[in-house]
């Protein structure tokens, strides 16, 4: 009998329209989705919907992937949109992720934070947000080094090429996230969570070059092996 593929959710990210539908949709990174395929998981798209219980919904549901996406609204860290830079805000949308990233933690459920993952957790969790940083890293790739827990991130070298995209970056950071991880320019690039289970972030795009550079598929092979 051959083993089923550790089930991992993946929060939708919504768009106004795609080449393949009439209407809005929702989404998942295809390199996303198929670098937890990789790994050795069967990726499952999990639509945003408020109010949801979470007990119900991840019945059958071995680990959660909270993907990049648009800016997290200001609002949900007391403070008001002030850069002309923020794009694709949606409180709903913040909602559900912290809805769904406070209960994960709660149960221990496995937990990889992606980019604009990492900073909803960092809000869900009471931290915030640059807004909007002085050199954005968009289409920026460059070496990370993880001084600490690279070998529970899965890691064999702890340097490896960092694929990112992002204007935002945390400010304060949430009690409950410890830096393993930061930029050569000092902001945060990665943090162990606090969980009943494994749970880390990353500020980068492991997707972008899991299949050329080693340690971003190792990345997502050790976040499925805590799910299995």
């Amino acid at each position: 009998m051959v083993a089923r593929r550790p089930r991992i959710a993946i929060v939708a990210r919504f768009a106004e329209s795609t080449s393949a539908t009439r209407y809005e949709a929702i989404v998942t990174a295809r390199r996303l989705a198929e670098g937890v395929w990789a790994a050795g998981a069967e990726p499952l798209t999990f639509l945003a919907v408020p109010g949801s219980d979470w007990t119900e919904r991840l019945n059958g549901i071995d680990g959660v992937l909270m993907p990049g996406g648009a800016d997290v609204d200001p609002r949900n860290y007391g403070q008001d949109p002030i850069s002309d830079e923020l794009y694709g805000m949606d409180m709903m949308q913040d909602e559900v992720d912290m809805s769904l990233i406070r209960h994960v933690l709660l149960v221990g459920l496995p937990m990889l934070a992606i980019c604009r993952g990492l900073q909803i957790t960092n809000v869900a969790l009471g931290g915030t947000l640059t807004q909007h940083m002085e050199s954005p890293h968009l289409r920026h790739v460059a070496s990370v080094t993880v001084d600490s827990h690279a070998v529970e991130l899965g890691l064999t070298d702890p340097t490896l090429e960092a694929s990112c995209y992002h204007h935002q970056a945390i400010d304060k950071l949430a009690e409950g996230l410890t830096v393993i991880a930061r930029a050569a320019e000092g902001h945060v690039e990665a943090v162990k969570i606090d969980s009943a289970g494994w749970a880390f972030g990353v500020q980068w795009h492991p997707e972008d070059n899991y299949d050329t550079e080693r340690g971003q598929l190792e990345i997502f092979e050790r976040f499925i092996s805590a799910a299995s």
